[in-house]
């Protein structure tokens, strides 16, 4: 592995992926906050869902859940989204039903199998719809995952009723290039992180988002059916200056960052290797977003705003502070540990992790006072 992993945008979309299967430090145990941020948001969901047009018996009904990773949150999210619309056409009078196809898509490296394992089994289509819907631990619908970058096409034109993605778009094709060349002024010497940076460094970072955000939102206005609907959350900030990542921040930018010094102070890295390595995340403002969305004009605005979604940490006891520190480094490490190890190899990711959690550990209190999460929300229809 290169010392500049994370510039390539073919090698990114190749390493990135949540942490894997089932161990401490993986997606699937450590994503509790993000289950209790999207239950939150389920009411705004469900407006979305409203908006939808509901098609005839004949034309399956298709929702996508993009950025899926690979616990159980977006099992939960499809099967709402997916009970949601049956009452719709229940309400209508509509008992003759659609049949129903989710895909599950991801990068190629996230962990499908994982993912499969936590599928219920699908319920018998040989039986009624109540039946289905009233059998336990039982799916109404087909389910196929999709490998393959959302910033690219990757389904038929006009195939798709319903697209969902949450807390995955601030994270960029790549980490900006001029970001990590020592001939730029962009670029973020002694930071891992754009929390802080000086200004060409936040500003393209801000660039990279919105073209990603641009090739996002054109490949779905082809992808969506006449009629349907894309509830989309990422992490966001109140703040209008880009240095200040809010929660994003706080996770990538304190004390992880510190690690990173660590590492660097103490002989184990080199200073070149630290400052070869860069989070490609931004968290963006209302107006980052719009801005976007306004300029490809494909999609209506039903509604776009700053959620509150409160701690990524979830700890049973606050006062314990080993729990948080421990909390805060595989909160860390699910979501991006696998570029670090990528870049610097297990042995000295192990090492730097450990360090992060020592020192979340001397600042507990201040941790789960300080870190909250806001996030933007945004749901959109396709114009006709």
């Amino acid at each position: 592995m290169g010392d500049n992993v994370v510039v390539s945008k073919m090698e990114l979309e190749r390493l990135l992926s949540m942490k894997g299967g089932k161990g401490e430090a993986s997606y699937a145990n450590n994503s509790q906050a993000q289950a209790i941020h999207a239950k939150s948001m389920l009411h705004l969901l469900k407006e979305t869902l409203d908006r939808v047009k509901l098609g005839d018996a004949d034309t399956p009904f298709v929702v996508v859940d993009l950025g899926c990773s690979c616990g159980s949150n977006t099992i939960k999210v499809v099967d709402v989204i997916i009970k949601h619309i049956i009452k719709r056409y229940e309400s209508l009078g509509c008992f003759d039903l659609p049949e129903f196809s989710a895909f599950f898509s991801d990068l190629p490296s996230n962990d499908f199998n994982t993912l499969f394992q936590l599928l219920p089994p699908l319920a018998n289509y040989g039986v009624s719809m109540e039946e289905c819907l009233a059998a336990n631990n039982h799916r109404s619908y087909f389910a196929a995952g999709v490998p393959g970058s959302f910033y690219r096409r990757l389904f038929p034109a006009k195939s798709i009723d319903v697209f969902h993605s949450a807390f995955s778009l601030h994270w960029l094709s790549q980490v900006p290039e001029s970001v990590l060349d020592k001939r730029s002024s962009a670029y973020n010497k002694g930071r891992v992180f754009i929390h802080g940076a000086d200004e060409s460094t936040t500003s393209a970072y801000k660039k990279q988002f919105q073209t990603d955000l641009a090739s996002f939102l054109s490949s779905r206005s082809v992808e969506m059916k006449r009629g349907g609907s894309m509830f989309l959350v990422c992490l966001g900030r109140t703040s209008v200056d880009p240095t200040d990542q809010g929660g994003a921040g706080l996770l990538f930018g304190t004390h992880f960052q510190d690690a990173w010094d660590d590492l660097v102070q103490e002989g184990l890295i080199s200073r070149e290797k630290r400052d070869n390595f860069n989070i490609p995340v931004y968290a963006p403002s209302l107006q980052d977003f719009k801005e976007v969305v306004e300029a490809d004009g494909s999609f209506a605005i039903n509604k776009l705003e700053v959620f509150k979604g409160g701690s990524p940490l979830v700890v049973n006891q606050p006062d314990d502070a080993s729990e948080v520190g421990r909390a805060l480094a595989n909160s860390c490490r699910a979501v991006c540990g696998v570029l670090v190890d990528a870049h610097i190899g297990d042995k000295h990711s192990e090492e730097l992790f450990l360090r992060v959690e020592q020192r979340a550990t001397n600042q507990a209190k201040e941790l789960l006072e300080k870190l909250q999460f806001f996030h933007i929300v945004a749901s959109l229809s396709l114009v006709q």
